[in-house]
């Protein structure tokens, strides 16, 4: 079994988001798991546990405050965003399963291209580097309703990093961020797009 594919484009994040709640909602024990591919105009999101102190200053990106897991982060153009809405009792996944296999995707990813990655404990997201040298380059929230995932994994590849600068990234104070681009990875969003697809469907269905 693997997941469903749209490709929605870019599209706004409050109507995706909507569009997943109703998904999640309406899904019977025989709906297919799907993953969404989009990319979403510049907009800072806040999860369940998101603090506005984390909102550094004010660049004009919109906030939405979301229900997703997590703190604050940034979509924008040249960053690829896959939502993963995944029945766990179906597939007997529990949540910090799901999590490390959408983590390990990332990682297996940025392998093939020659990039070590690993994950931070108590951080959930995919981070490259060490030490002072540390930078998030993929950060993952999700929601569970009724055993059933809805929001998923963004990966930054081409992007105007800026308004991150304008953000403790994930309540993180000083977190840097980084990119496939920065890493060497010449590549544009639309092929890291599927790429990454395959990685998940992998990562969580074989």
């Amino acid at each position: 079994m693997t997941a469903l594919v749209r490709a929605l484009g870019r599209a706004d994040y409050t109507p995706v988001w909507q569009d997943m709640q109703a998904f999640t909602a309406a899904r019977g024990a025989d709906t297919p798991d799907e993953f969404w591919q989009v990319e979403h105009p510049p907009v800072f999101t806040l999860g369940l546990a998101g603090k506005r102190e984390h909102l550094l200053r004010d660049v004009g990106v919109p906030v939405v405050d979301s229900d997703r897991g997590g703190q604050v982060t940034y979509h924008g153009p040249g960053q690829v965003v896959i939502y993963t809405l995944i029945d766990l009792k179906r597939a007997g996944l529990g949540v910090r399963e799901v999590v490390n296999r959408i983590e390990q995707a990332v990682i297996d990813l940025l392998a093939t291209h020659g990039v070590g990655a690993q994950r931070r404990p108590g951080a959930p997201g995919v981070y490259v580097g060490a030490g002072d040298d540390e930078a998030k380059i993929s950060a993952l929230g999700l929601r569970i309703r009724n055993g059933r995932t809805y929001h998923g994994v963004s990966l930054n590849v081409d992007m105007d990093l800026t308004p991150f600068t304008a953000i403790n990234p994930c309540g993180y104070s000083g977190l840097r961020v980084t990119q496939t681009r920065d890493l060497g990875i010449a590549l544009p969003p639309e092929a890291i797009c599927l790429q990454l697809t395959g990685a998940l469907q992998r990562a969580l269905y074989e």
